[in-house]
């Protein structure tokens, strides 16, 4: 099974492997997403899988976990998220995992903000068919700088899978 992309249900043997992926520094700094606590980290976990409004799947890439995608509604509209694993970049696997996903989530329009340096995530968003609605700019003060960011959207008329 050569490149297995399969998205699964989350089970509560993913959450020590989701927590260690999302401490890593260069991938916190490219998500503009500061690492939660243990503490923290398992509150909020617990608190989106018990959310029914939510939908939610473990990535798993030759049946090991490479990472999360999620679908959640924040300020009326409905957002897509994923993160996987620094060992997991580069390879296809999250617009794989994205492509899939979408087939599973009939909302539109969907939305997701990717910071602007994050050129990779971007991509994968634009191949599933996403484009750039607008953007904006906000203050983090975990990371204590302003973070620019796109706002991407993919609406009922957008193809998915499209380069």
């Amino acid at each position: 099974m050569p490149n297995t992309i399969q998205l699964r249900n989350v089970t509560e043997a993913d959450l020590p492997i989701f927590y260690e992926q999302q401490r890593d520094p260069e991938a916190t700094q490219m998500a503009a997403f500061p690492a939660r606590s243990r503490d923290a980290f398992m509150t909020h976990w617990t608190r989106i899988v018990a959310d029914t409004s939510v939908q939610i799947k473990t990535i798993l890439f030759n049946g090991e976990v490479a990472g999360n995608i999620v679908c959640f509604e924040q300020l009326g509209e409905r957002e897509i998220g994923y993160w996987l694993g620094k060992d997991y970049w580069g390879r296809g696997i999250a617009t794989r995992a994205l492509e899939e996903f979408l087939t599973e989530i009939k909302t539109r329009p969907l939305y997701a903000h990717v910071a602007k340096h994050n050129i990779g995530s971007k991509r994968v968003l634009e191949k599933c068919g996403f484009t750039i609605a607008g953007e904006d700019r906000f203050f983090s003060e975990i990371f204590g700088r302003n973070i620019d960011e796109y706002i991407l959207m993919l609406d009922s008329e957008e193809s998915i899978g499209s380069t």
